[in-house]
């Protein structure tokens, strides 16, 4: 339909060139779009690792804490992980 129509050629470079214009907007577009997609994806990861850091840290702490108590039940006063090595017997 489009090539059906005859353009006077005083016309036609500017018909050519509108025509580039617009598929250089259109892959900008598309990049920009691409963009977006890959930072939502790179924010979406490190929510993730912080997450699972965080999730870390809380099961460390725990562990920590059950270290404390059961220390602290032994007579120690001092937590197991803190003990220096010229402490232990």
């Amino acid at each position: 339909e489009r090539e059906a129509r005859i353009i006077p050629v005083k016309y036609k470079h500017r018909e050519e060139m509108y025509e580039r214009e617009r598929e250089r907007e259109r892959e900008r577009g598309r990049e920009r779009e691409r963009e977006r997609r890959r930072e939502k994806e790179r924010d979406r990861e490190r929510e993730r690792d912080i997450y699972r850091n965080s999730e870390q840290k809380r099961e460390g702490i725990r562990k920590k804490g059950n270290l404390k108590e059961r220390a602290i039940v032994k007579g120690r006063e001092r937590c197991k992980w803190k003990v220096r090595k010229d402490d232990k017997r």
